[in-house]
């Protein structure tokens, strides 16, 4: 179990590099989204190329981020039923999840993705757009980004079997960092409180 935790960490923190770099993309397609309407409206000029550069990098940090998210427990879900068991309930629906749901569905993903990928770069598949870009890159993220959320999927599957087992805390308690709508809430308060005074 030591062996596997210490991979479940080594692979966290490649998530945690990936999302963060990641980041890093959304500062990019904001710039050039702003600099493509800049263009477009001052110069009356058009690029099918830098529109499709803002789609590729928006799939780039939807897929890449996908598994800093899991990892966060952030993913949109549910918690009408699992919110009625206790951690160790939770952690039950977790492991099930991740096993019926979550690796099928990125071992599909990713069976499906790779072949067209391939296929793409060797026919150098370019956008239908005048002045589009080659398609084979925004395409590779696919794989990647799925390939990462399947690690992260494991990972997780370890911290949920490591927890039951009594080998480390909660991995579902939100513990030493607030979740972003805690965050929020707190920020709003305090806001409030200011506003009163």
């Amino acid at each position: 179990m030591t062996l596997l935790l210490k991979l479940s960490q080594l692979i966290d923190a490649l998530n945690e590099r990936v999302g963060k770099a990641a980041f890093w993309l959304v500062l990019a397609m904001t710039v050039i989204c702003a600099g493509n309407a800049v263009v477009r409206f001052v110069f009356n000029y058009s690029s099918n190329g830098l529109l499709e550069i803002q789609w590729y990098l928006f799939a780039a940090v939807f897929l890449l981020c996908a598994a800093y998210t899991l990892q966060k427990n952030e993913h949109v879900r549910i918690d009408v039923v699992a919110g009625k068991f206790s951690s160790k309930g939770q952690a039950v629906i977790d492991i099930i999840g991740t096993v019926l749901f979550l690796l099928p569905m990125v071992i599909l993903v990713l069976w499906l993705s790779i072949p067209l990928v391939k296929e793409s770069y060797r026919i150098g598949e370019m956008s239908a757009n005048a002045g589009g870009l080659i398609r084979w890159p925004v395409k590779a993220v696919l794989p990647i980004g799925f390939t990462l959320l399947a690690l992260q999927g494991v990972s997780e599957l370890i911290k949920r079997i490591a927890f039951l087992a009594g080998r480390i805390d909660d991995p579902n308690s939100k513990g030493k960092a607030p979740s972003a709508e805690e965050e929020l809430a707190a920020a709003i308060a305090a806001a409030k409180a200011r506003e009163g005074k």
